[in-house]
């Protein structure tokens, strides 16, 4: 098997074109798990897998956690997805990418930077307040496509210096909240200026904190942008593995885009030879 490594602001991805591979569906979360596995094989927060578009899209991206667990979306992933399709000719420099969540529309800035629109929020909740331990934490709630993908949003002062062992405990508790049926990926931020933000955010199907979230840095923007706390114009957000920026367009206080601009890196292309498959 055919792969590229690639990473966007330190999310890290494998990718797989089953265009070429022709691999049964049924294979892909067995695949995904395994390659994964850091220490042991490739390693990576997600795998993806390029395959026959269904509708309009130049190609449908297929997304799986490290855990072999199916995401409805990925942010960062689909921006090195994006580049993926322009640099093998599947696609020109704008991206159609069909995924579980809908359609996303990626562009070429240059060689390593991309900006593609996000699936715009279908639930946002900016006072929802969950109950972990006896104490109330207040968060916001967003959900981006159709089905949507789950996020909280958690402001947390001071999270530049912040326990990590605490952020981690309280990451996985709300993670699993009962008011968050489908579990959530929990967004830790704070602001450091005018539309400028710091983000660690606990991934669901990671079940860690990432280097960087996509579709986690969109939702903090969006509760942050509808609380009236950001302009939602190039908006800075700093996570531990970079920085992305994000734009969001509104008509009548209703959401229109959410937009993603961030650097790609790609890491290695090669062979995948794992004899646990």
């Amino acid at each position: 098997m055919k792969f590229w490594k690639m990473n966007g602001a330190g999310n890290d991805f494998i990718i797989l074109n089953n265009l070429e591979e022709g691999l049964p569906p049924e294979a892909f979360l067995r695949i995904a798990k395994t390659l994964c596995t850091p220490h042991r094989s490739l390693g990576a927060d997600g795998f993806m897998v390029v395959d026959q578009a269904q509708g309009e899209g130049d190609f449908r991206m297929l997304f799986f956690n490290s855990d072999g667990s199916v995401g409805e979306m990925c942010g960062n992933g689909a921006r090195c997805i994006c580049r993926y399709g322009y640099e093998t000719g599947l696609s020109g420099p704008v991206q159609k990418v069909e995924t579980t969540a809908g359609l996303v529309i990626g562009e070429r800035i240059d060689r390593r930077q991309y900006r593609v629109r996000q699936n715009d929020p279908t639930v946002i909740d900016l006072d929802r307040t969950a109950m972990i331990g006896g104490e109330e934490i207040p968060c916001g709630y967003v959900e981006l496509g159709n089905p949507g993908l789950p996020h909280a949003v958690v402001h947390w002062p001071g999270l530049a210096n912040a326990d990590n062992d605490l952020l981690f405990k309280l990451g996985r508790a709300l993670r699993d909240f009962e008011g968050f049926p489908k579990g959530a990926n929990v967004n830790f931020y704070d602001m450091l200026g005018q539309d400028h933000v710091l983000e660690k955010t606990y991934e669901r199907g990671v079940e860690d904190f990432t280097l960087a979230c996509g579709t986690g840095t969109g939702s903090v923007v969006t509760v942050l942008t509808k609380r009236g706390l950001v302009s939602g114009k190039q908006v800075q957000v700093d996570m531990p593995g970079g920085t992305l920026t994000v734009d969001v367009e509104q008509e009548n206080d209703t959401i229109t885009g959410l937009f993603l601009t961030g650097p790609t890196n790609l890491v290695a292309k090669g062979e995948i030879f794992d004899e646990e498959l």
